[in-house]
């Protein structure tokens, strides 16, 4: 195969810097910058998208997942995909604020927003200072589009989006003493190992959580070309969690999902997950959750 980039002969450069290739989709939608009444109310719904919702006067109250947030101006929400929520006044006097939804290919950053537990950030906050300016920014572009958007304020809003999420990644990597080098890489191996933990769980392994050799985490680190106490400690610097603490939510989340079928028996059950009888799986379950199977099953109807 011919590359479209060929390098110069050896020895003619004098300096090189080599940029590893770059692809990200970024998509945007439903972006709008909007002064509402003071009783203006907006009903609970959802969407798969995450959303930043920026208030720059006034003051807002939204209820997100059942719980009450009082944004008021510099105040930056963060919404994840399939958060209900809702708004309205929080003074009952009119308030302006920018919104916008995306969802983007970026594994890496889609990991810090998965690791980004608040849904309020402050004014006051690192991050809500940090961005602060960005958003300032696409509230000045989207205020020039009177109608049909023009290739050049399209690319402008990206551009301006890109630098968010820039911005928000210094930010947070400062919040959470995250080191800048290597930070990237050491993201992404995570990622591969935790989509050969969840391979785990579909293939209906045995799992036997009392021994860490049963994970196959050794035979994971063997296939990353790196050792088993290293692939544990980058998981845990990403996820937040051990892998045997994920590989735990991902058994329980399958079991409850198959518990919720009635026409499956806790006995057929445990044969699916992989184990070896249903007292096996029973006393797992009620480590897990707190209840045996037959008492999770009582407790949803």
């Amino acid at each position: 195969m011919v590359s479209a980039f060929l390098p110069p002969v050896l020895g003619q450069s004098i300096s090189e810097t080599i940029i590893p290739d770059v692809k990200t989709t970024l998509n945007l939608f439903g972006m709008h910058l909007r002064k509402v009444r003071g009783d203006w109310d907006y009903p609970v719904h959802a969407h798969p998208q995450y959303e930043f919702n920026y208030v720059l006067e006034g003051e807002q109250l939204l209820i997100v997942n059942n719980h009450s947030y009082t944004q008021k101006a510099g105040d930056l929400v963060l919404l994840r995909p399939g958060d209900s929520h809702s708004s309205k006044s929080g003074n009952g006097k009119p308030f302006t604020y920018f919104c916008i939804h995306f969802d983007i290919d970026d594994k890496i950053l889609i990991s810090l927003l998965s690791r980004l537990n608040h849904v309020l950030f402050e004014a006051g906050s690192s991050i809500a200072h940090k961005l602060g300016p960005v958003f300032t920014k696409l509230v000045e572009i989207s205020g020039t589009i009177t109608g049909d958007i023009t290739m050049a304020q399209r690319m402008r809003l990206q551009s301006a989006v890109f630098d968010l999420f820039g911005q928000l990644w210094e930010a947070f990597s400062i919040e959470a003493n995250l080191p800048a080098s290597g930070t990237y890489e050491k993201v992404e191996l995570a990622h591969q190992i935790r989509s050969r933990l969840q391979g785990l769980v579909y293939q209906q392994f045995q799992l036997e959580l009392t021994d860490a050799g049963h994970y196959g985490i050794d035979d994971i680190a063997a296939e990353l070309g790196i050792s088993a106490s290293h692939c544990y400690r980058v998981f845990r610097q990403v996820f937040r969690v051990s892998p045997r603490e994920f590989l735990s939510e991902q058994m329980l989340h399958e079991a409850k999902v198959l518990l919720d079928d009635p026409n499956l028996s806790v006995s057929r059950i445990s044969g699916i997950l992989g184990y070896r009888d249903i007292a096996h799986f029973s006393r797992q379950f009620k480590r897990w959750y707190g209840q045996s199977p037959r008492e999770y099953r009582e407790s949803d109807k």
